[in-house]
Order: structure tokens, then sequence, then C-alpha cells
């Protein structure tokens, strides 16, 4: 089959490397897959986009299409303008822009269409905004591909035809990564101490991710011999700073910035935390499982359908008391986590293998290229 992607790439995050998992599967079964990449004016005067480098290696053909700023009716037609150019028997959209702007384009020039919804965020009131838009828009969608069951049951409630509707978890491909480094490697690539018990962070710094209440957490937390690593950057770097200053907690929080291949370094921390107010199945999920770490995970989106209380130490949301709860009986039981974290490994493995979940999105292609 031919199939044509159409994203507007973050330069870190988990719809990227979905993204990336997807073209090298389909790639490798002998499909097409084409990919619009939309790059805005902050690209403009940069090199290669580091997405647009990936997803040539995975074995993608990627179209790079610049545009100034809320030059939208430009984007549209040159989506539109390649859809004629590829004659693509499906057209996949991932993101609330490319929803919007790309899936409708590709309808519009008469080819079906349809989207994998990554999640919500709600990170501000506009991209609240373009959600609420992006969920009106995919009730148009031939299918909709949701990655956790509340996102399908939200869609769902949203006007989107549950015949339409399609659950489908993420995957884990670990030729798509590279090598994970040993926890002595990784310690001393993070300048981490032997001393401490290290706990790892690792995603975007933004609201949604809920990183603030982790900090929180660690306020409550004086009396251990712990320090929170955080890899990652985002808008809520500098408020998190001011944060962990005015709880007094200098020398207990390291923000190493922006960390490429983070999943890397991974297998350094004695936990890895998801503190997450909201999600979809988060990647970095599957990294920390692969990597061998105990977790500790807030109780939202698709998360509870990767990890049970026999893999993870599972919090509510929104609740740093039983954040910290949950660390310091990690901290005590050591046996425990270790053997919590060998069943997230076996699990990962068995269950979010690459081949089936490929399979799994061609036969979408399939029927919606045959209706």
């Amino acid at each position: 089959m031919i199939i044509l992607h159409a994203v507007a790439p973050a330069e870190y995050g988990g719809l990227e490397r979905v993204l990336q998992m997807l073209t090298r599967g389909l790639t490798g079964k002998g499909h097409v897959a084409h990919v619009a990449v939309i790059l805005g004016p902050d690209n403009h005067r940069c090199g290669e986009h580091r997405v647009v480098a990936e997803l040539r290696s995975a074995g993608a053909e990627v179209h790079t299409v610049r545009v100034p700023l809320r030059a939208y009716l430009r984007e549209r037609t040159a989506v539109a303008e390649l859809c004629w150019r590829i004659r693509p028997q499906v057209v996949h959209t991932h993101g609330y822009r490319a929803d919007v702007l790309h899936g409708t384009a590709a309808r519009g020039a008469g080819f079906p269409s349809i989207t994998t919804l990554h999640g919500f965020t709600g990170a501000s009131w506009r991209v609240r905004a373009y959600e609420q838009l992006q969920r009106r828009v995919v009730r148009g969608c031939d299918a909709v591909i949701a990655v956790s069951r509340p996102l399908a049951a939200l869609i769902t409630r949203a006007g989107v035809s549950p015949d339409r509707i399609e659950v489908i978890p993420n995957a884990w491909d670990s030729s798509a990564v590279p090598p994970l480094l040993s926890r002595h490697d990784a310690r001393q690539a993070l300048h981490l101490s032997d001393e401490t018990l290290e706990i790892g962070w690792a995603g975007r710094l933004s609201v949604e991710k809920g990183a603030d209440i982790l900090v929180d957490a660690m306020a409550h937390l004086r009396d251990l011999p712990i320090r929170l690593s955080f890899l990652g950057d985002g808008p809520e770097s500098g408020r998190l700073r001011r944060q962990g200053t005015e709880l007094g907690l200098n020398g207990k929080l390291v923000f190493h910035g922006a960390t490429p291949e983070a999943a890397r370094y991974l297998s350094a921390f004695d936990a890895c935390v998801l503190s997450s107010r909201t999600e979809g199945t988060p990647m970095v999920l599957f990294e920390a499982m692969a990597a061998g770490a105990p977790l500790i995970s807030t109780r939202v989106g698709g998360i509870p359908d990767v990890v049970s209380d026999a893999e993870a130490l599972l919090v509510p949301p929104e609740d740093p008391y039983a954040l910290a709860d949950a660390i310091r009986g990690l901290v005590g039981d050591p046996a425990g986590a270790k053997r919590r974290a060998a069943a997230a490994r076996v699990k990962l493995e068995q269950d979010f293998a690459i081949d089936p979940w490929i399979s799994r999105y061609v036969r979408v292609y399939q029927r919606v290229a045959r209706s």
C-alpha cells in the first residue's frame, strides 16, 4: 500500500517516536510510507529537522513543507497537491494541526483519511481551542485510532461514530532506538552518585506532564537520601526551578535539560516516575520498562492498560502525598521494586511487540481503502 502521513512535529515527543516506528514497520513489510512534514518559521533558520532525519532513516519518503506563520491555506494546498502527486490509498494524520488542516485537505481532494489520536493535553487556552476543533473535525475521518480506551470513550462522547474507532495502544520496537547504556555508564554520563538514591523523570516539561506534582512530593521526602533528575526541557522549566528553590530543595533536584535519546539513560535510575495529569499511552513508559527501571506512575489514560500493580506502583493523579508515599515504599522494599521491574520487562516483550501492532494498522488501512 501507499500511505501518506502528515505531521507538524515538535522537537521531541512520543507522537514523533510513534510515527517513526510506524513508518519503519510499514516499509519493512513492503509498503510505501510517505510523510509530509510541516515546518514553520522557527525551522527555516536551521539545518535538517531531527524528526526529518529520523523518518528518512526509518525508510520513509519525506516531503518537507515549509510555510510562514499562519499560512494555513498554503499548508492545505501543499498537502492536497502532494496527495494528487503521490496518489496514496490512505492519508494518515497525527496531531491537532494535521487533523484540522491536512486531513480535511485530503478528504476535500477525494482521498480517504484516518487519524491517530495520541492524547489531549489542554496545556494552554490556545491548545485547548485547537483540540476542541480537532474533536469536531475528526468526526469526518474514515477511521479514528485511539491509543487508549479512555481516549476512545472521550471521542465517542465528542460525537465520533463508535464503528469508526479502533483502540490500538502504542508498541515498543527495541530495534528502532539506540542501545541502552549500562547502569554504570549511564550514571557516569549523568554525573549521578552511588551514595544517593536517584529518581528519574523524562519528558517535556509542560503542565500536563505534572512535573510540579513530583517536585511537591519531594518536599515530603527530605529525610531520605534521594535526588530527582529531570531529563527534558519545556515551558515549565523556569517555574519548576523556582518551585524547587521555594521549597528548599536545592541539591535535591537536577535539571539536565533537553536530552537527545534520553531512553538510553533510564537504566541509571533506582526508579522512574511518571507524574502526568493526562496521557494517551506514553512512550516513556515503554522506555522505562525496557530499561528495567522500577516504575511509579499516576493512574491516568492508557497507563493502567499497560502496567498493573504487579509491574508498577500506581497512584492517583494530582496527589503529591500519594506520590511521596509510593517513592518511600519503593525505597523501603528494593526486592519488590526489582520484582515489579522484571515483570514489566516481560510484559513489554509479550504484549507490546511491534509486528502485531503494525499488522493492526495495516488492517485499518486496508479496510478504509476498500470502502
